[in-house]
Protein backbone atom coordinates (compact mmCIF):
# COMPACT_ATOMS: atom_id res chain seq x y z
CA UNK A 1 0.00 0.00 0.00
CA UNK A 2 1.39 3.42 -0.91
CA UNK A 3 1.81 6.35 1.46
CA UNK A 4 -0.77 8.30 -0.54
CA UNK A 5 -3.35 5.56 -0.02
CA UNK A 6 -2.73 5.59 3.73
CA UNK A 7 -3.12 9.37 3.95
CA UNK A 8 -6.52 9.25 2.29
CA UNK A 9 -7.79 6.61 4.74
CA UNK A 10 -10.17 8.20 7.22
CA UNK A 11 -9.37 5.94 10.17
CA UNK A 12 -6.46 3.62 10.83
CA UNK A 13 -4.74 1.87 13.71
CA UNK A 14 -1.22 2.66 14.90
CA UNK A 15 0.17 -0.34 16.81
CA UNK A 16 3.50 0.01 18.57
CA UNK A 17 5.63 -3.11 18.87
CA UNK A 18 5.92 -5.32 21.93
CA UNK A 19 3.98 -5.81 25.11
CA UNK A 20 1.95 -8.63 26.58
CA UNK A 21 -1.70 -9.19 27.39
CA UNK A 22 -3.01 -9.60 30.92
CA UNK A 23 -6.24 -9.23 32.83
CA UNK A 24 -9.77 -10.57 33.00
CA UNK A 25 -12.16 -9.14 30.40
CA UNK A 26 -15.53 -9.68 28.77
CA UNK A 27 -15.68 -9.07 25.04
CA UNK A 28 -18.94 -7.92 23.41
CA UNK A 29 -21.93 -10.20 22.98
CA UNK A 30 -22.20 -12.84 20.29
CA UNK A 31 -23.19 -11.24 16.98
CA UNK A 32 -24.97 -14.31 15.59
CA UNK A 33 -27.19 -14.63 18.66
CA UNK A 34 -27.81 -10.88 18.81
CA UNK A 35 -29.10 -10.89 15.22
CA UNK A 36 -31.40 -13.83 15.83
CA UNK A 37 -32.73 -12.46 19.12
CA UNK A 38 -34.13 -9.45 17.25
CA UNK A 39 -35.51 -11.49 14.35
CA UNK A 40 -37.27 -14.14 16.41
CA UNK A 41 -38.28 -11.77 19.19
CA UNK A 42 -39.98 -9.52 16.65
CA UNK A 43 -42.09 -12.40 15.31
CA UNK A 44 -42.88 -13.85 18.73
CA UNK A 45 -46.03 -13.32 20.75
CA UNK A 46 -45.26 -11.30 23.87
CA UNK A 47 -42.22 -9.34 25.10
CA UNK A 48 -38.74 -10.74 24.60
CA UNK A 49 -36.02 -9.46 26.93
CA UNK A 50 -32.40 -9.59 25.74
CA UNK A 51 -29.33 -9.10 27.95
CA UNK A 52 -25.84 -8.79 26.49
CA UNK A 53 -26.99 -7.60 23.05
CA UNK A 54 -24.06 -6.61 20.82
CA UNK A 55 -24.34 -2.89 20.11
CA UNK A 56 -22.30 -3.15 16.92
CA UNK A 57 -23.30 -1.79 13.54
CA UNK A 58 -24.24 -5.17 12.06
CA UNK A 59 -26.68 -6.21 14.76
CA UNK A 60 -28.02 -2.65 15.01
CA UNK A 61 -28.79 -2.87 11.29
CA UNK A 62 -31.04 -5.85 12.03
CA UNK A 63 -32.67 -4.01 14.94
CA UNK A 64 -33.36 -0.92 12.83
CA UNK A 65 -34.77 -3.06 10.00
CA UNK A 66 -37.44 -4.49 12.30
CA UNK A 67 -38.22 -1.07 13.72
CA UNK A 68 -38.81 0.04 10.13
CA UNK A 69 -41.28 -2.85 9.80
CA UNK A 70 -43.35 -1.67 12.74
CA UNK A 71 -41.83 -3.55 15.69
CA UNK A 72 -41.52 -1.63 18.98
CA UNK A 73 -38.02 -2.16 20.35
CA UNK A 74 -36.69 -0.44 23.48
CA UNK A 75 -32.93 0.00 23.76
CA UNK A 76 -30.28 -1.07 23.38
CA UNK A 77 -29.09 0.36 26.67
CA UNK A 78 -26.01 -1.24 28.20
CA UNK A 79 -26.83 -4.43 26.31
CA UNK A 80 -30.49 -4.59 27.35
CA UNK A 81 -33.20 -4.74 24.69
CA UNK A 82 -36.97 -5.19 25.04
CA UNK A 83 -38.83 -6.40 21.94
CA UNK A 84 -42.62 -6.24 21.73
CA UNK A 85 -43.33 -9.04 19.30
CA UNK A 86 -45.95 -8.63 16.56
CA UNK A 87 -46.50 -12.31 15.77
CA UNK A 88 -45.70 -14.21 12.62
CA UNK A 89 -47.98 -12.10 10.39
CA UNK A 90 -47.61 -8.74 12.10
CA UNK A 91 -44.78 -7.07 10.17
CA UNK A 92 -45.56 -3.94 8.15
CA UNK A 93 -44.16 -3.03 4.75
CA UNK A 94 -41.42 -0.42 5.36
CA UNK A 95 -41.54 3.02 3.75
CA UNK A 96 -38.06 2.68 2.24
CA UNK A 97 -35.47 0.01 1.41
CA UNK A 98 -33.87 -1.65 4.43
CA UNK A 99 -30.20 -0.63 4.56
CA UNK A 100 -28.29 -3.51 6.18
CA UNK A 101 -24.87 -1.86 5.98
CA UNK A 102 -22.09 -4.44 5.96
CA UNK A 103 -24.10 -7.29 7.47
CA UNK A 104 -24.26 -10.42 5.35
CA UNK A 105 -26.05 -12.24 8.17
CA UNK A 106 -28.82 -9.65 8.15
CA UNK A 107 -29.31 -9.83 4.39
CA UNK A 108 -29.23 -13.61 4.01
CA UNK A 109 -31.40 -14.40 7.05
CA UNK A 110 -33.90 -11.64 6.32
CA UNK A 111 -34.22 -12.92 2.76
CA UNK A 112 -35.52 -16.18 4.17
CA UNK A 113 -37.53 -14.71 7.03
CA UNK A 114 -39.34 -12.16 4.86
CA UNK A 115 -39.83 -14.31 1.73
CA UNK A 116 -43.17 -15.64 2.93
CA UNK A 117 -44.12 -12.99 5.47
CA UNK A 118 -46.30 -10.95 3.11
CA UNK A 119 -43.96 -7.96 3.35
CA UNK A 120 -42.75 -6.39 0.10
CA UNK A 121 -39.28 -5.01 0.72
CA UNK A 122 -35.94 -4.13 -0.84
CA UNK A 123 -32.76 -5.15 1.00
CA UNK A 124 -29.69 -2.97 0.37
CA UNK A 125 -26.22 -2.61 1.87
CA UNK A 126 -22.87 -0.94 1.49
CA UNK A 127 -20.50 -1.54 -1.42
CA UNK A 128 -18.89 -4.54 0.27
CA UNK A 129 -22.19 -6.27 1.01
CA UNK A 130 -23.47 -5.44 -2.48
CA UNK A 131 -20.61 -7.46 -3.94
CA UNK A 132 -21.15 -10.59 -1.88
CA UNK A 133 -22.89 -13.66 -3.36
CA UNK A 134 -26.59 -13.96 -2.58
CA UNK A 135 -27.47 -16.56 -5.22
CA UNK A 136 -26.76 -19.31 -2.70
CA UNK A 137 -29.78 -18.04 -0.73
CA UNK A 138 -31.93 -16.95 -3.68
CA UNK A 139 -31.79 -20.39 -5.33
CA UNK A 140 -33.35 -22.48 -2.53
CA UNK A 141 -35.83 -19.73 -1.60
CA UNK A 142 -36.96 -19.53 -5.23
CA UNK A 143 -37.39 -23.30 -5.19
CA UNK A 144 -39.77 -22.78 -2.26
CA UNK A 145 -41.77 -20.27 -4.31
CA UNK A 146 -40.24 -16.97 -3.25
CA UNK A 147 -40.10 -14.09 -5.72
CA UNK A 148 -36.70 -12.43 -5.19
CA UNK A 149 -35.10 -10.07 -7.69
CA UNK A 150 -31.38 -9.32 -7.64
CA UNK A 151 -28.65 -7.62 -9.61
CA UNK A 152 -26.81 -9.48 -12.40
CA UNK A 153 -24.67 -12.14 -10.73
CA UNK A 154 -27.08 -12.60 -7.85
CA UNK A 155 -25.98 -9.64 -5.73
CA UNK A 156 -27.85 -6.98 -3.74
CA UNK A 157 -30.04 -5.00 -3.75
CA UNK A 158 -32.56 -7.81 -3.34
CA UNK A 159 -36.24 -7.13 -4.06
CA UNK A 160 -38.76 -9.38 -2.28
CA UNK A 161 -42.22 -9.23 -3.81
CA UNK A 162 -44.15 -10.33 -0.74
CA UNK A 163 -47.44 -12.24 -0.64
CA UNK A 164 -45.80 -15.39 -1.95
CA UNK A 165 -47.07 -18.76 -0.79
CA UNK A 166 -44.03 -20.87 0.04
CA UNK A 167 -43.86 -24.64 0.00
CA UNK A 168 -41.55 -26.74 2.10
CA UNK A 169 -38.54 -28.39 0.45
CA UNK A 170 -35.95 -31.00 1.34
CA UNK A 171 -32.74 -29.08 0.63
CA UNK A 172 -29.21 -30.45 0.44
CA UNK A 173 -26.78 -27.62 1.13
CA UNK A 174 -24.07 -27.60 -1.59
CA UNK A 175 -21.62 -26.02 0.88
CA UNK A 176 -21.43 -25.70 4.64
CA UNK A 177 -23.12 -22.37 5.40
CA UNK A 178 -25.02 -21.51 8.56
CA UNK A 179 -26.49 -18.44 6.87
CA UNK A 180 -27.99 -20.41 3.98
CA UNK A 181 -29.23 -23.13 6.33
CA UNK A 182 -30.85 -20.51 8.54
CA UNK A 183 -32.44 -18.67 5.61
CA UNK A 184 -34.15 -21.84 4.40
CA UNK A 185 -35.33 -22.85 7.88
CA UNK A 186 -36.67 -19.35 8.60
CA UNK A 187 -38.53 -19.37 5.29
CA UNK A 188 -39.88 -22.76 6.34
CA UNK A 189 -41.71 -21.09 9.22
CA UNK A 190 -44.08 -19.63 6.60
CA UNK A 191 -44.11 -22.58 4.18
CA UNK A 192 -46.81 -25.18 3.69
CA UNK A 193 -45.67 -28.58 4.82
CA UNK A 194 -42.26 -29.65 6.04
CA UNK A 195 -38.95 -27.93 5.31
CA UNK A 196 -35.72 -29.90 5.78
CA UNK A 197 -32.09 -28.87 5.40
CA UNK A 198 -29.16 -31.29 5.28
CA UNK A 199 -25.65 -29.87 5.61
CA UNK A 200 -22.42 -31.46 4.35
CA UNK A 201 -20.50 -30.47 7.50
CA UNK A 202 -21.57 -29.02 10.87
CA UNK A 203 -22.10 -25.26 11.02
CA UNK A 204 -23.23 -22.99 13.83
CA UNK A 205 -26.65 -24.02 15.08
CA UNK A 206 -27.85 -20.88 16.87
CA UNK A 207 -30.98 -20.69 14.71
CA UNK A 208 -32.03 -24.22 15.65
CA UNK A 209 -31.33 -23.69 19.35
CA UNK A 210 -33.10 -20.34 19.46
CA UNK A 211 -36.17 -21.55 17.57
CA UNK A 212 -36.57 -24.21 20.23
CA UNK A 213 -35.98 -21.56 22.92
CA UNK A 214 -38.91 -19.61 21.44
CA UNK A 215 -41.05 -22.74 21.65
CA UNK A 216 -40.96 -23.77 17.99
CA UNK A 217 -40.76 -27.51 17.40
CA UNK A 218 -38.10 -28.90 15.09
CA UNK A 219 -36.43 -32.25 14.57
CA UNK A 220 -32.67 -32.73 14.35
CA UNK A 221 -31.27 -36.02 13.11
CA UNK A 222 -27.54 -35.85 12.54
CA UNK A 223 -26.88 -33.44 9.66
CA UNK A 224 -30.60 -33.01 8.88
CA UNK A 225 -32.96 -30.49 10.47
CA UNK A 226 -36.71 -30.36 9.74
CA UNK A 227 -39.61 -28.18 10.81
CA UNK A 228 -43.29 -27.75 9.92
CA UNK A 229 -44.58 -24.39 8.75
CA UNK A 230 -47.45 -22.54 10.36
CA UNK A 231 -46.38 -22.60 13.99
CA UNK A 232 -45.85 -19.71 16.37
CA UNK A 233 -43.03 -18.25 18.45
CA UNK A 234 -43.44 -17.43 22.14
CA UNK A 235 -41.46 -14.62 23.75
CA UNK A 236 -38.64 -15.53 26.13
CA UNK A 237 -35.57 -14.12 27.87
CA UNK A 238 -32.17 -14.33 26.16
CA UNK A 239 -28.76 -13.94 27.82
CA UNK A 240 -26.27 -13.39 25.00
CA UNK A 241 -22.83 -14.90 25.74
CA UNK A 242 -19.62 -13.14 24.80
CA UNK A 243 -18.70 -13.72 21.15
CA UNK A 244 -16.03 -16.39 20.61
CA UNK A 245 -15.05 -14.67 17.35
CA UNK A 246 -14.25 -11.48 19.27
CA UNK A 247 -12.54 -13.45 22.04
CA UNK A 248 -10.30 -15.09 19.43
CA UNK A 249 -8.19 -11.96 18.91
CA UNK A 250 -7.24 -11.96 22.59
CA UNK A 251 -6.74 -15.73 22.62
CA UNK A 252 -4.21 -15.39 19.79
CA UNK A 253 -2.59 -12.30 21.30
CA UNK A 254 -2.07 -14.01 24.65
CA UNK A 255 -0.77 -17.18 22.99
CA UNK A 256 1.91 -15.41 20.93
CA UNK A 257 3.11 -12.69 23.33
CA UNK A 258 5.55 -14.02 25.92
CA UNK A 259 4.45 -13.56 29.53
CA UNK A 260 0.76 -13.11 28.68
CA UNK A 261 -2.20 -14.50 30.61
CA UNK A 262 -5.77 -13.45 29.84
CA UNK A 263 -9.12 -14.62 31.18
CA UNK A 264 -12.04 -14.16 28.79
CA UNK A 265 -15.32 -14.23 30.71
CA UNK A 266 -18.65 -15.83 29.77
CA UNK A 267 -17.64 -16.84 26.23
CA UNK A 268 -20.01 -18.93 24.13
CA UNK A 269 -18.43 -22.31 23.36
CA UNK A 270 -21.17 -23.74 21.18
CA UNK A 271 -19.70 -26.96 19.68
CA UNK A 272 -20.46 -25.66 16.19
CA UNK A 273 -18.31 -22.59 16.89
CA UNK A 274 -15.38 -23.81 18.99
CA UNK A 275 -13.03 -24.88 16.19
CA UNK A 276 -10.58 -22.10 17.02
CA UNK A 277 -9.96 -23.61 20.46
CA UNK A 278 -9.19 -27.01 18.93
CA UNK A 279 -6.93 -25.51 16.25
CA UNK A 280 -4.94 -23.36 18.67
CA UNK A 281 -4.55 -26.30 21.05
CA UNK A 282 -3.23 -28.44 18.18
CA UNK A 283 -0.67 -25.68 17.60
CA UNK A 284 0.40 -25.92 21.24
CA UNK A 285 -1.58 -23.09 22.80
CA UNK A 286 -2.16 -23.20 26.56
CA UNK A 287 -5.96 -22.84 26.80
CA UNK A 288 -8.05 -23.75 29.83
CA UNK A 289 -11.84 -23.72 30.07
CA UNK A 290 -13.21 -22.87 33.51
CA UNK A 291 -16.71 -22.59 34.98
CA UNK A 292 -18.38 -24.38 32.09
CA UNK A 293 -22.16 -23.98 32.22
CA UNK A 294 -25.24 -23.60 30.05
CA UNK A 295 -27.11 -20.29 29.75
CA UNK A 296 -30.35 -20.19 27.78
CA UNK A 297 -29.50 -23.33 25.84
CA UNK A 298 -26.00 -22.12 24.90
CA UNK A 299 -22.82 -23.54 26.52
CA UNK A 300 -20.49 -20.90 27.95
CA UNK A 301 -17.18 -20.88 29.82
CA UNK A 302 -14.42 -18.63 31.07
CA UNK A 303 -11.38 -19.12 28.83
CA UNK A 304 -7.89 -18.72 30.26
CA UNK A 305 -5.04 -18.39 27.73
CA UNK A 306 -1.36 -18.29 28.64
CA UNK A 307 1.54 -17.71 26.28
CA UNK A 308 3.33 -20.78 24.96
CA UNK A 309 5.46 -21.74 21.95
CA UNK A 310 3.35 -22.58 18.91
CA UNK A 311 4.10 -25.03 16.12
CA UNK A 312 2.81 -25.18 12.57
CA UNK A 313 0.18 -27.79 11.69
CA UNK A 314 -1.96 -29.04 8.86
CA UNK A 315 -5.36 -27.73 9.96
CA UNK A 316 -7.88 -30.62 9.91
CA UNK A 317 -10.53 -29.92 7.27
CA UNK A 318 -13.32 -31.06 9.58
CA UNK A 319 -12.52 -28.08 11.82
CA UNK A 320 -12.75 -25.51 9.02
CA UNK A 321 -16.54 -24.85 9.22
CA UNK A 322 -16.26 -24.63 13.01
CA UNK A 323 -13.74 -21.75 12.81
CA UNK A 324 -14.59 -20.03 9.53
CA UNK A 325 -14.74 -16.51 11.00
CA UNK A 326 -11.66 -16.94 13.16
CA UNK A 327 -9.10 -17.72 10.45
CA UNK A 328 -7.67 -14.20 10.07
CA UNK A 329 -6.53 -14.35 13.69
CA UNK A 330 -5.44 -17.98 13.33
CA UNK A 331 -3.24 -16.90 10.40
CA UNK A 332 -1.44 -14.49 12.74
CA UNK A 333 -0.86 -17.35 15.18
CA UNK A 334 0.51 -19.40 12.27
CA UNK A 335 2.91 -16.58 11.39
CA UNK A 336 4.31 -16.83 14.93
CA UNK A 337 4.52 -20.63 14.98
CA UNK A 338 7.60 -22.73 14.33
CA UNK A 339 7.35 -24.43 10.95
CA UNK A 340 4.57 -24.39 8.38
CA UNK A 341 0.80 -24.17 8.81
CA UNK A 342 -1.37 -25.34 5.95
CA UNK A 343 -5.07 -24.65 5.46
CA UNK A 344 -7.23 -26.35 2.82
CA UNK A 345 -10.96 -26.57 2.17
CA UNK A 346 -11.68 -22.97 3.15
CA UNK A 347 -12.75 -21.38 -0.15
CA UNK A 348 -15.63 -19.73 1.77
CA UNK A 349 -13.04 -17.26 3.10
CA UNK A 350 -12.80 -15.69 -0.34
CA UNK A 351 -16.38 -14.36 -0.20
CA UNK A 352 -16.48 -12.85 3.27
CA UNK A 353 -16.33 -9.08 3.98
CA UNK A 354 -13.14 -9.28 1.92
CA UNK A 355 -11.24 -12.05 0.18
CA UNK A 356 -9.74 -13.06 3.50
CA UNK A 357 -7.26 -15.50 2.01
CA UNK A 358 -5.71 -12.95 -0.33
CA UNK A 359 -5.97 -9.94 1.99
CA UNK A 360 -4.36 -11.79 4.89
CA UNK A 361 -1.64 -13.16 2.62
CA UNK A 362 -0.88 -9.67 1.29
CA UNK A 363 -0.76 -8.24 4.81
CA UNK A 364 1.48 -10.99 6.16
CA UNK A 365 3.87 -10.65 3.22
CA UNK A 366 4.06 -6.89 3.79
CA UNK A 367 5.19 -7.65 7.36
CA UNK A 368 7.90 -10.05 6.19
CA UNK A 369 6.05 -13.34 6.67
CA UNK A 370 6.11 -16.04 3.98
CA UNK A 371 2.50 -16.69 2.98
CA UNK A 372 1.39 -18.53 -0.16
CA UNK A 373 -2.36 -18.35 -0.88
CA UNK A 374 -4.18 -21.12 -2.72
CA UNK A 375 -7.70 -21.22 -4.12
CA UNK A 376 -9.10 -22.83 -0.97
CA UNK A 377 -6.52 -22.01 1.67
CA UNK A 378 -3.01 -20.83 2.46
CA UNK A 379 0.46 -22.02 3.43
CA UNK A 380 2.14 -19.89 6.10
CA UNK A 381 5.73 -20.31 7.24
CA UNK A 382 6.33 -18.95 10.72
CA UNK A 383 9.06 -16.40 11.25
CA UNK A 384 9.82 -12.87 12.45
CA UNK A 385 7.13 -10.24 11.99
CA UNK A 386 8.38 -6.82 10.94
CA UNK A 387 6.66 -3.48 11.14
CA UNK A 388 4.91 -2.00 8.15
CA UNK A 389 1.65 -0.88 6.60
CA UNK A 390 -1.33 -3.20 6.14
CA UNK A 391 -4.53 -2.62 4.17
CA UNK A 392 -7.55 -4.22 5.85
CA UNK A 393 -9.91 -3.52 2.92
CA UNK A 394 -12.58 -2.46 5.39
CA UNK A 395 -12.73 -5.93 6.95
CA UNK A 396 -13.11 -5.77 10.73
CA UNK A 397 -11.55 -9.17 11.40
CA UNK A 398 -8.51 -8.40 9.25
CA UNK A 399 -7.93 -5.15 11.13
CA UNK A 400 -8.15 -6.68 14.62
CA UNK A 401 -6.02 -9.69 13.67
CA UNK A 402 -3.12 -7.54 12.47
CA UNK A 403 -3.46 -5.37 15.56
CA UNK A 404 -2.54 -8.41 17.69
CA UNK A 405 0.46 -9.06 15.46
CA UNK A 406 1.93 -5.87 16.90
CA UNK A 407 2.62 -7.69 20.16
CA UNK A 408 5.46 -9.63 18.51
CA UNK A 409 6.46 -7.25 15.69
CA UNK A 410 9.89 -5.64 15.49
CA UNK A 411 8.41 -2.30 14.39
CA UNK A 412 5.15 -0.41 14.43
CA UNK A 413 2.23 -1.56 12.28
CA UNK A 414 -0.23 0.79 10.60
CA UNK A 415 -3.56 -0.79 9.66
CA UNK A 416 -5.70 1.18 7.22
CA UNK A 417 -9.47 1.34 6.77
CA UNK A 418 -10.61 0.19 10.22
CA UNK A 419 -13.98 1.93 10.59
CA UNK A 420 -15.87 -1.34 10.13
CA UNK A 421 -14.45 -2.76 13.38
CA UNK A 422 -17.54 -1.19 14.93
CA UNK A 423 -19.69 -3.68 13.02
CA UNK A 424 -18.74 -6.41 15.48
CA UNK A 425 -16.52 -5.01 18.24
CA UNK A 426 -17.30 -1.51 19.49
CA UNK A 427 -14.70 -0.50 22.07
CA UNK A 428 -11.98 -2.79 20.70
CA UNK A 429 -9.19 -0.22 21.02
CA UNK A 430 -10.07 0.65 24.61
CA UNK A 431 -10.35 -2.98 25.71
CA UNK A 432 -7.13 -4.02 23.93
CA UNK A 433 -5.25 -1.04 25.33
CA UNK A 434 -6.41 -1.91 28.82
CA UNK A 435 -4.99 -5.42 28.42
CA UNK A 436 -1.54 -4.24 27.30
CA UNK A 437 -1.66 -3.75 23.51
CA UNK A 438 -0.13 -0.43 22.48
CA UNK A 439 -2.77 0.67 19.98
CA UNK A 440 -4.32 3.99 19.03
CA UNK A 441 -6.95 4.86 16.45
CA UNK A 442 -5.99 7.76 14.22
CA UNK A 443 -8.14 9.84 11.90
CA UNK A 444 -6.33 10.34 8.57
CA UNK A 445 -6.61 13.15 6.08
Amino acid sequence: MSTIELQTTKRHYQVNPGGRLSGSIRVPGDKSISHRSIMLGSLAEGETLVNGFLEGEDSLATLNAFRAMGVQIEGPEAGYVKIKGVGMKGLSTPDAPLDLGNSGTSMRLLSGLLAGSGVAVTLTGDSSLSGRPMGRVIDPLSEMGANIGSQPGGTAPLVLAGNQQLNGIDYQLPMASAQVKSAVLLAGLYAQGETCVTEPAPTRDHTERMLQGFGYSLQRDGAKTCLQGGGKLTACEIDVPADISSATFFMVGAAIAEGSEVTLQHVGINPTRDGVISILRLMGADIELLNQREIGGEPVADIVVRSSPLKGIDIPEELVPLAIDEFPAIFVAAACAEGETRLQGAEELRVKESDRIQVMADGLISLGVQADPTQDGILIKGGPIHGGQVESHGDHRIAMSFAMAGLVASGSIEIADVANVNTSFPGFVELASGCGLSITEVSGK
